[in-house]
C-alpha cells in the first residue's frame, strides 16, 4: 500500500492544522501527477471517537487513525533526522525499511519523497504535537515515540541535539516523564536501564518488580494499538519485547524464579 493511498483514500484529521499544512505540498504533487484518488465524501471532519458518530463507519475511523498515525510518523521522523543539522542516510534508510517491511516498496519510496520535501520546511514540534495529542490516544503516542527513539538510534550514535528534540516531542505529545524515560531506556543494555524500563528503582522488592512488569506489559501490549492495523500492531511487539527483556534481566540479577 503506497503513501498515495494512505492520504488520498481517507485523510482523517491530518489534513487540518499544522500537519495538513506541512504535507499539503505532497497532496499538490499527487494532483499534478494525476495520481490523486478522489477523497471519500464526508471527510471534512476528523473521523475520531469511540463510536461511529459523524456519519463515519468504524472501518473509516480505523483507516483515518491509521493514515494519520503514519503521516505523523513521517513528519516527526523528519524532525529527528534534522535535529543535529546533518542528513544521515542511515536514518532515512531506517524509515524506508520500516515502511517497506510493513507496507511495501511503493510506500517506502514515496515516504522518501515526503521526507525530502519536509526537510525544506520548518517543523514546529509543539504545534504538531498539540494536534497529535488532541486526536491520537495515549497508547498510539507511546508507539509513535518508541519508533522515533529507534530512529535516532539507527546510526548507532545519539547526539545531544537528537536527545533534546526527542524530549520536546515527548512533552509536546503529552507523554509522562516516566514513560519517556522508560522508552528511552529500552535501547540500553545495562541493569539500571532495565529498572527504568519498568519505571521502578533498584530498591524495589521482588514483589514490586513483578507488579511493575505486569503493569508495563499491559501498558505496552500490542493490542493497545490494534486499531492502527496489523502491521503497526506487529511493530509494537518490539516495545512489548523490550519490557520482557528488562524483566528477565532484573530477575536474573536477583535470582528470582
Amino acid at each position: 500500500m503506497g503513501v498515495g493511498k494512505w492520504i488520498s483514500g481517507f485523510l482523517g484529521w491530518m489534513m487540518f492544522g499544522p500537519i495538513g499544512g506541512l504535507v499539503g505540498f505532497f497532496l499538490g504533487t499527487l494532483v499534478e501527477k494525476g495520481s490523486f484518488i478522489q477523497i471519500e465524501q464526508g471527510t471534512g471532519n476528523p473521523p475520531y471517537g469511540t463510536g461511529t458518530g459523524g456519519g463515519y463507519t468504524r472501518e473509516q475511523q480505523r483507516t483515518g487513525q491509521r493514515n494519520s498515525f503514519l503521516m505523523s510518523l513521517l513528519v516527526l521522523s523528519t524532525a529527528v533526522i534534522k535535529a543535529d543539522g546533518h542528513f544521515v542516510k542511515s536514518e532515512l534508510e531506517y524509515v524506508k525499511s520500516f515502511l517497506r517491511q510493513n507496507f511495501g516498496e511503493e510506500a517506502a519510496e514515496q515516504a522518501k519523497d515526503i521526507i525530502k520535501g519536509l526537510m525544506e520546511k520548518d517543523i514546529n514540534i509543539y504545534e504538531v504535537g498539540s494536534q497529535i495529542r488532541m486526536y491520537m490516544n495515549y497508547s498510539q503516542r507511546l508507539q509513535l515515540f518508541h519508533y522515533l527513539v529507534a530512529l535516532a538510534q539507527s546510526d548507532h550514535r545519539v547526539t545531544q541535539e537528537e536527545i533534546d528534540v526527542l524530549g520536546v516531542i515527548a512533552s509536546s505529545i503529552g507523554l509522562s516523564s516516566a514513560d519517556t524515560e522508560s522508552i528511552m531506556s529500552m535501547f540500553k543494555n545495562d541493569l539500571e536501564s532495565a529498572y527504568r524500563v519498568l519505571e521502578i528503582d533498584s530498591s524495589a522488592t521482588d514483589d514490586e518488580v513483578r507488579k511493575a512488569y505486569k503493569r508495563m506489559a499491559l501498558k505496552y501490549h500490542p493490542d493497545k494499538v490494534s486499531t492502527l492495523g496489523e502491521d503497526v500492531q506487529k511493530a509494537a511487539e518490539e516495545k512489548f519485547k523490550n519490557v520482557q527483556e528488562a524483566y528477565e534481566k532484573i530477575k536474573k540479577s536477583r535470582g528470582m524464579s
